[in-house]
């Protein structure tokens, strides 16, 4: 396993792409605000991990504390109010986020339905942080796809209540339903051009979706 870990942290070297590994949540924690400074302006994308994890409770108490100012899109009901707060997010000091999959060559695959997460991995925040459980690595790219498809959109399809083919059996059928369909982006990432931005921080644990 140890020899695994290597060699997907020294993969990520090569993308550019600063490469972690946690045994447990604590730790990956610990990782995560480690990377945080006082004053930053925090965001994140919509994440079943980082709930697991614990990170928002604590960066809303780090909020509190006035170490930091947060802009969370999902705190609000009001759908402009929401909208709007998304397009703020992509100014963040540093934004959190999980993957629906990763290679064991280090890319990254992800579908999202509005398109503020994605947009905020590939540009926008001046730092960028990744946590991925073990569960969510591939052997390749086409593995990677085809478990965001598989796995990740049926369950969340689910989470979020939407009215998809996938969320009633399991399978992802391409829909293009208006306010339904959550797999309107999908995005590959290969290569980190801004040395510094992105951080991947591998946890030894099965999290999110």
């Amino acid at each position: 396993m140890k020899a695994k870990i290597d060699a997907i942290l020294k993969n990520l070297k090569k993308r550019n792409t600063e490469g972690y590994f946690a045994e447990t949540i604590e730790e990956a924690k610990q990782i995560a605000l480690s990377l945080v400074e006082e004053g930053d302006m925090v965001s994140w994308g919509g994440s079943i991990t980082l709930e697991e994890v614990g990170l928002k409770r604590e960066l809303i108490r780090w909020e509190q504390s006035g170490k930091i100012s947060i802009i969370d899109p999902y705190s609000t009901k009001d759908p402009a109010e929401s909208y709007e707060r998304r397009r703020q997010s992509l100014l963040s000091d540093i934004y959190f986020l999980s993957t629906n999959a990763m290679t064991t060559d280090g890319e990254l695959a992800n579908i999202d339905g509005t398109g503020n997460r994605v947009a905020a991995l590939t540009f926008g925040p001046k730092k960028v942080v990744v946590l991925v459980g073990i569960n969510k690595l591939t052997d390749n790219l086409e593995e990677a796809i085809n478990r965001v498809k598989e796995v990740a959109c049926p369950k969340n399809a689910v989470r979020l209540g939407r009215r998809t083919p996938c969320a009633l059996t399991g399978k992802c059928c391409d829909c293009l339903l208006p306010k339904e369909t959550i797999c309107s982006a999908i995005v590959t990432t290969r290569f980190n051009q801004n040395p510094g931005r992105m951080h991947v921080i591998l946890i030894n644990e099965e999290l999110g979706y």
